[in-house]
């Protein structure tokens, strides 16, 4: 009964749509209706800017980590990655926003944060260096994940080392139109500053 509880905890976390909120609450626009269509931070960067697209990646960050760190309020005899889970679902499938919502990397980092911080500095550090080298998003998130798995199997977790690799093959699965763009060379780049 416990997980049931924590699941819907977690995945009606994961679907608060911090882009959407930020848009219209901040910009009076839908990000779904601009760029990607996503809601997610890449898309509100894009749509709304640098100012923007930190609070979302933030938000979707805590999102998963809040979903992770619930259970120990309640002193709860559950395994919170799985409960984290849940929140990547309702990111990515939000209640609050029709079912279309972002592709999960923040959320699933933010579960990673949650459970383990050492991990979670490992793959931020692996995103920035890889979209500095690459300026694709979807490709650092991609290499992110896959440097997730890796960290958790030197980590000796298994119970991690199941859950990053189920979270990397999510992100791969959401980014498969990226990974035909990326192949075409039509996959778009960022600016830095």
């Amino acid at each position: 009964m416990e997980y049931i509880l924590f699941a819907i905890i977690a995945y009606l976390l994961g679907s608060i749509p911090s882009a959407l909120i930020v848009g219209k609450i901040g910009y009076k626009i839908d990000v779904r209706e601009h760029g990607s269509g996503n809601l997610g931070a890449t898309n509100t960067f894009r749509v709304l800017g640098v100012k923007a697209g930190i609070i979302v990646t933030l938000s979707d960050i805590l999102k998963g980590t809040a979903a992770t760190l619930v259970p120990l309020l309640f002193d709860a005899d559950v395994y919170r990655l799985v409960i984290g889970l849940f929140a990547v679902i309702g990111h990515t499938y939000p209640v609050f926003a029709r079912f279309k919502g972002g592709k999960a990397v923040a959320t699933s980092g933010g579960i990673l944060l949650g459970m383990s911080p050492l991990l979670f500095i490992i793959i931020f550090g692996s995103f920035l260096t890889t979209l500095y080298l690459t300026k694709y998003v979807s490709l650092s998130s991609m290499i992110t994940g896959t440097v997730a798995v890796i960290a958790s199997i030197v980590m000796q977790d298994i119970g991690l080392i199941i859950v990053t690799a189920l979270l990397a093959a999510f992100v791969f699965y959401r980014h498969k139109e990226n990974i035909k763009r990326i192949k075409n060379k039509t996959e778009p780049k960022i600016k830095w500053m």
